[in-house]
């Protein structure tokens, strides 16, 4: 049985050494990876298309998780989710108790604070770290590796009075004071990550720019809602896409104003898929909340100046749990004592200099995810987007296996990207292989297996 091997991107590029660089992590919230103008003209990202143009795009990058808290904790821990056992948001018992066959893994609402992230490591290697904007994994950022903390609290929207100020309760209360009425989240993250460079241009930092853009509640951005009146997609999604957009070119912008562009890597990514309902993820089935591609496939570029080629693809399959081992080799930092990483770092393919070891990718959620939209979330079934499974990623094959009824599904996703052709009585040897693969992973992680089954359900 052949499987594809994995092919490193050819191109020149000189080696990292010398001065650390500046590291900026843009993590949107909901994008899907059919949401920016560089795969779809539906959408208007001058600014996210610049980075692409002077950078990397990967062509298959994915979340390691399907919704917001659980893909984040994977991110900036490094780590699968059954290393931290954060696997949704709140309780694992969602969508009615009589329609869920048997009793998920009881969720893990927070990352350990002794569990070193992102930051963490980096500032003890003496970077200045800022975060900007959702979290959503601890009660504060300042409790996992950041100096500086901008709106961040355990809360997964923009709670305390929506996207635009005044802000009646949460972290970002004080900033109504500060700014205008009226003033967009986004532009105050914009401002205030700009002043942090401006103090630090002469030191590494660290910005972490996560968006609660385009999370629900949709609101409106007046200054382009327009636009998009007589074009076929959600005004509102769109003006919001926009919106962020132009937040991420205030911040381009002022890295060159500053000089420090050259020696900056800025990566640009999403922490799961849209919500299929507002905003299609076609060719891809399905959104966030769901293993399907829709749900879990991202779109992700790369720059730094003069050590990525500009306008340059990978098609090697990439996980979030592998920007942690990217940032630290960036830097020249060593992984912190006692730390286990899932990921690897894809400085060789960033720079050309060569491969990533051939992989396997997973994605664990013992859990259920109840249905946004009934039969418009294109799942399996209109009351959730997610029952308890397991999935992987090797080569060209992508396979799913639930838990409820030991059922397995395996997509050929070279010809099949929608996942609509279950081709596993087809291929029963790749299939077993797979699956073998499979549970070898889950026995190695400890990923826990809902087995019990519930009471309370009825057929």
């Amino acid at each position: 049985m052949m499987f594809l091997r994995i092919l490193a991107l050819s191109i020149v590029c000189t080696a990292v050494h010398g001065e650390q660089p500046n590291i900026i992590y843009i993590n949107a919230d909901d994008l899907g990876v059919m949401d920016v103008g560089f795969n779809s003209k539906r959408y208007n990202t001058p600014n996210i298309d610049k980075l692409r143009a002077e950078g990397m795009l990967f062509s298959d990058a994915y979340a390691p998780a399907a919704n917001c808290a659980p893909s984040r904790a994977c991110i900036l821990s490094g780590q699968y989710g059954p290393r931290h056992g954060v696997y949704t948001v709140g309780t694992s018992e969602r969508g009615q108790s009589k329609h869920r066959k048997i009793i998920p893994i009881e969720n893990t609402q927070f990352l350990s604070s002794d569990n070193v992230t992102i930051a963490g490591a980096l500032k003890d290697a003496g970077y200045q770290t800022i975060h900007l904007g959702k979290w959503h994994v601890s009660p504060d950022p300042l409790q996992n590796g950041f100096d500086v903390n901008i709106g961040g609290s355990r809360t997964g929207g923009p709670s305390g009075g929506g996207y635009f100020s005044p802000f009646h309760s949460g972290p970002m209360q004080p900033f109504s004071d500060l700014y205008p009425k009226g003033t967009h989240r986004v532009d105050i993250f914009a401002d205030q990550a700009m002043k942090f460079m401006q103090k630090h241009k002469g030191n590494p930092f660290f910005v972490h720019l996560a968006y609660y853009s385009v999370h629900t509640k949709l609101e409106a951005v007046p200054e382009f809602i327009e636009k998009y009146d007589n074009r076929n997609v959600d005004a509102i999604y769109a003006s919001m896409i926009e919106k962020m957009d132009q937040g991420i070119g205030k911040i381009l912008d002022e890295l060159e104003r500053l000089g420090i562009k050259e020696n900056t890597l800025v990566l640009f990514c999403s922490d799961n898929g849209g919500i299929c309902k507002t905003s299609s993820q076609a060719p891809f089935r399905a959104g966030k909340g769901s293993y399907f591609e829709g749900g879990v496939r991202e779109p992700m570029v790369v720059r730094w100046p003069k050590k990525i080629e500009p306008n340059s693809t990978c098609s090697v399959p990439v996980i979030g749990i592998d920007f942690f081992p990217t940032f630290l080799d960036a830097a020249g930092v060593s992984v912190p004592k006692g730390k286990s990483l899932d990921g690897v770092s894809l400085m060789p393919l960033l720079t050309g200099s060569g491969s990533i070891p051939e992989r396997t990718l997973y994605w664990h959620f013992p859990i259920y995810l109840e249905a946004y939209a009934g039969a418009a979330d294109e799942s399996h079934d209109p009351l959730f987007r997610t029952r308890p499974g397991s999935a992987l990623r090797q080569g060209k094959w992508k396979l799913h296996e639930y838990f409820e009824d030991g059922r397995i599904e395996l997509y050929d996703l070279q010809g099949d990207l929608g996942e609509r052709n279950n081709v596993a009585a087809k291929y029963p040897e790749v299939t077993a292989e797979l699956h073998k693969t499979l549970k070898r992973w889950r026995s190695e992680t400890n990923a826990p297996v809902p087995r019990e089954p519930n009471p309370k359900y009825d057929p």
